[in-house]
């Protein structure tokens, strides 16, 4: 039942986190007829090819490819960290909950490092390749 819950609970966030967001974006720009800010930026990438012919193109929502890999690769490396962790625990405390409280708070402390270790090495690698914090207008 729990791996349903996480897996229905994931769906839910991708799909309305990432989806609806997008989908309102769409239809924003879609409803756009120009926008001065958008064409020094798009009008003449590569790779927009569906969008129309260079200087001519439509105005649309654009999402550029980002750091996707890097998070994935610390996210990997935080999993297997975590799953070693879970292999220990069994080994050593006869299951992945319970034990001793100090086995306890070793875990939540493990845990909680490698979730600001990934929100951290995220946000670095996000800053560092825009060259700061320059949030679009």
């Amino acid at each position: 039942a729990s791996v349903g819950n996480v897996t229905g609970s994931n769906c839910v966030n991708v799909f309305l986190g990432l989806g609806l967001p997008w989908m309102i974006a769409a239809f924003k720009w879609r409803a756009t007829e120009s926008d001065p800010v958008w064409d020094e930026k798009y009008q003449y990438d590569e790779g927009l090819d569906w969008l129309g012919p260079k200087g001519s193109r439509k105005i649309g929502f654009v999402v550029e490819a980002g750091s996707l890999g890097f998070s994935v690769a610390v996210f990997s490396s935080c999993a297997v960290i975590t799953i070693g962790m879970l292999a220990l625990r069994r080994k050593f405390c006869g299951g992945e909950l319970g034990g001793s409280a100090r086995a306890k708070w070793g875990s939540v402390a493990v845990l909680i490092f490698l979730w600001l270790l990934y929100i951290g090495l995220s946000a670095w690698q996000s800053i560092s390749s825009t060259g700061g914090m320059n949030c679009p207008r």
